[in-house]
């Protein structure tokens, strides 16, 4: 199975880590386009479904941390010293930290709580600024909170160099992403109506937006580590330590949120699964 893939993959995408990132990124952006037009003809997902998809999506993103990321850093990539990849796990788990100062935090958007304007003293903004301003800051957190899934695919390209015997760990990340990519980017284009997005093409449209991000920054990842190969431990421990900060700081408190803790832990752990079972299967 991990041949098949390769081969194929290579025949159509050529050798070139740079360019094999880019075809990842078009590739888990577009499964965002997917999940994010969902919103079209699924009207109305219930809670309890959104929870489990995004149960589903932390799951996922969980086990390829450690599978695809922290660990063949640390064995494969700094010849069994830890050091370098943990700093990057700090690092990117600051640097989202710092980043979500300036970006409030999607899930009082995706709760449709109304904002108030903190520099007028706690004064509720005019509805038609508040839609604005909720629609805007959403899309940016969202966005925000996509890029280390793009640099995460994009380090694993460039570790593999272009190697065919190596890209089934790059090839499992970027299936597992791009599959989490579906209920997130319909949660996405949900949060977006909830936010004042009344049409819900321009919802769908919203969620595409929030995807794209992670096509340029699959190609800066691939770019970064190919020119500059002992940065390779430190930018697979910086995906995987913002991408950890997500689950943890965003998506499995908004799964509890609503009273569906439950079937939201069991998403996580379907996530969990199906990415163990893609790692092995690709990356042999």
């Amino acid at each position: 199975m991990q041949f098949e893939f390769t081969e194929v993959f290579v025949r159509v995408v050529g050798t070139s880590p740079v360019i094999q990132a880019l075809a990842g990124g078009i590739i888990i952006a577009l499964l965002n386009l997917v999940g994010a037009s969902l919103v079209l003809v699924w009207r109305n997902p219930s809670e309890r479904t959104l929870d489990s998809m995004l149960g589903f999506a932390a799951g996922v993103m969980l086990a390829a941390a450690f599978t695809s990321l922290i660990i063949p850093g640390i064995e494969e990539y700094s010849a069994g010293n830890p050091i370098p990849t943990l700093i990057g796990v700090g690092l990117g788990a600051l640097f989202l930290d710092r980043s979500d100062v300036l970006v409030p935090h999607a899930h009082y958007l995706l709760t449709g709580n109304r904002r108030t304007d903190a520099a007028g003293g706690g004064k509720k903004l005019p509805v038609t600024d508040e839609r604005l301003a909720g629609v805007i800051l959403f899309i940016l957190a969202i966005t925000l909170h996509n890029m280390p899934e793009g640099l995460a695919v994009g380090v694993a390209f460039g570790a593999a160099m272009g190697d065919p015997a190596q890209l089934g760990g790059a090839l499992s990340l970027m299936f597992a992403i791009g599959l989490q990519n579906v209920p997130e980017g319909l949660a996405v284009s949900v949060a977006a109506i909830n936010a004042g997005l009344d049409r819900r093409l321009y919802a769908a449209v919203a969620g595409i937006r929030a995807g794209i991000v992670e096509i340029p920054l699959a190609v800066l990842g691939a770019v970064a580590v190919t020119t500059i190969e002992p940065l390779l431990p430190y930018a697979m421990g910086f995906a995987a330590g913002a991408m950890l900060f997500v689950i943890s700081d965003e998506i499995i408190p908004e799964t509890h949120r609503g009273g569906y803790e439950r079937v939201a832990t069991l998403g996580l752990m379907a996530g969990v699964i199906v990415m163990l079972y893609l790692d092995i299967a690709l990356a042999g």
